[in-house]
């Protein structure tokens, strides 16, 4: 049996022998990735941070309440005649509250901690879904690093036998030298070719290990054979849609456009009046004094209204009003902007994941009939109508062809997720569909 044959039976073994006996899926990897992955666990607490903010602006529209506590003492002495006392002490205790009733200021400094927590959950959202497609992208960088050493080595197992052919056939006078020498340089290129492909390979392993905070990762190659799941859906203008309202780059945007519309209602609040209700109580024990040498106690209770009206600040207020339209204006653009970035990224990702499954197809047809085209060479070469390099040429078109095949395999499952994350709705739990179809 050729080696041609043998090929499929090889490459299962290969394979079989680079998995370890517990790989990891694509969901284990990004688990990892998750707790380790400092870009993400910056997102993460920033979000902490946020909330944490939110809660002291909401202290804006919330009452104080404050405890002043104070003690003195007086040593009296005079030439006149003295008290029946000389030295006095007091002691005071006052418990303060207010409450505002109109501040329009902080209200609007509390809406705007509110928008600060859904910026922070937005902004954790973008840094998962970043997350997600680095780990998908370093996880199928291995396993095509992985299949290409597998198919160079079959490349230079199957080059090996032409060369010993030749030389076979050059000893039994059926052939000339050529045919040694040319089996003889493609193996050199080969074997050079492997070396290349092992230390890629290895590149792509340090690269998966730094990601997800592990020392030896072994990623589960797809299963055999794999269908390709289906575009859904399958229009464009419906993914569009769902980037309108998904999006954590949109939502930003559009937070950030709230929170401008916020600073314009505090700027203008600096004409309107403040309205606060306040109120204390107050304990002051007295030791005597010079005038009252008994001791006494006086309690007092207040309450009231404060009331505030800015009548003129320099032009200050007009000109901040001024400011924060612009601001606002600006923010708007912005959004405007970021919701035309967003479509244009999920058209380019849509009509790529289209055109990677196209590529699939095509080069499933070109593998079958690359080996078809190996095999009649091959068989010519025997009776005498092919040559070696066209044996040779044939078998590096078979390989290139099965390693573009893979490549292209991993990249449409790639671009289905990033095309999820070009439209902003890639969640963690899309990593199912992909994890469905690797080995067991």
């Amino acid at each position: 049996m050729t080696p041609y044959r043998l090929l499929p039976l090889f490459l299962s073994i290969s394979a079989a022998l680079a998995l370890p006996a517990h790989g990891q899926s694509l969901i284990d990897l990004y688990e990892s990735a998750r707790a380790y992955d400092a870009a993400y666990q910056s997102a993460k607490f920033q979000q902490d941070a946020s909330i944490a903010k939110a809660e002291q602006a909401r202290a804006a529209v919330l009452p104080t309440v404050g405890l002043a506590l104070g003690a003195s003492v007086t040593n009296l002495d005079n030439t006149l005649a003295p008290p029946p006392k000389s030295t006095f002490n007091t002691q005071t205790a006052t418990l303060s509250a207010s409450q505002p009733l109109y501040r329009p200021a902080n209200r609007a400094i509390h809406e705007q901690g509110m928008k600060g927590i859904e910026l922070a959950r937005a902004q954790l959202a973008s840094a998962d879904q970043d997350l997600i497609v680095r780990v998908s992208q370093a996880y199928f960088d291995v396993l095509a690093a992985q299949d290409n050493v597998t198919f160079v080595k079959a490349q230079k197992a199957a080059v090996a036998e032409q060369l010993a052919s030749a030389k076979r056939n050059f000893q039994v006078g059926t052939a000339t030298i050529t045919d040694t020498r040319e089996a003889q340089a493609r193996f050199d290129l080969v074997a050079a070719q492997e070396i290349a492909a092992e230390n890629d390979l290895l590149v792509k392993k340090i690269a998966i290990n730094q990601l997800v905070g592990k020392s030896d990762t072994q990623p589960l190659a797809l299963a055999q054979p794999l269908s390709l799941p289906p575009l859904v859906p399958g229009d464009v203008n419906a993914w569009i849609a769902q980037s309108e309202a998904e999006h954590p780059a949109v939502r930003q945007s559009r937070l950030a456009l709230d929170v401008a519309q916020l600073e314009t209602q505090k700027a203008q609040a600096g004409h309107k009046p403040t309205l606060d209700l306040t109120g204390g109580y107050s304990i002051t024990q007295n030791g005597g004094s010079a005038t009252v040498p008994m001791d006494y106690r006086t309690n007092a209770a207040t309450i009231g209204l404060a009331f505030n009206l800015p009548l003129f600040a320099g032009y200050a207020i007009e000109n901040r009003v001024r400011e924060t339209l612009a601001l606002e204006d600006k923010a708007r653009n912005d959004l405007e902007g970021a919701r035309r970035a967003v479509a244009q990224g999920t058209r380019t990702a849509f009509f790529g994941v289209l055109s990677g499954q196209g590529q699939v197809k095509a080069l499933e047809a070109a593998e079958a009939s690359s080996q078809s085209a190996l095999e009649a060479n091959k068989l010519g070469y025997q009776v005498g109508v092919r040559i070696n390099i066209d044996v040779l040429n044939s078998q590096s078109q078979l390989f290139d062809t099965k390693a573009k095949l893979a490549k292209a395999r991993y990249d449409v499952l790639l671009g289905g997720l990033k095309l999820r994350q070009a439209n902003g709705t890639l969640k963690a739990e899309d990593l199912q569909s992909v994890n469905a179809l690797l080995a067991k």
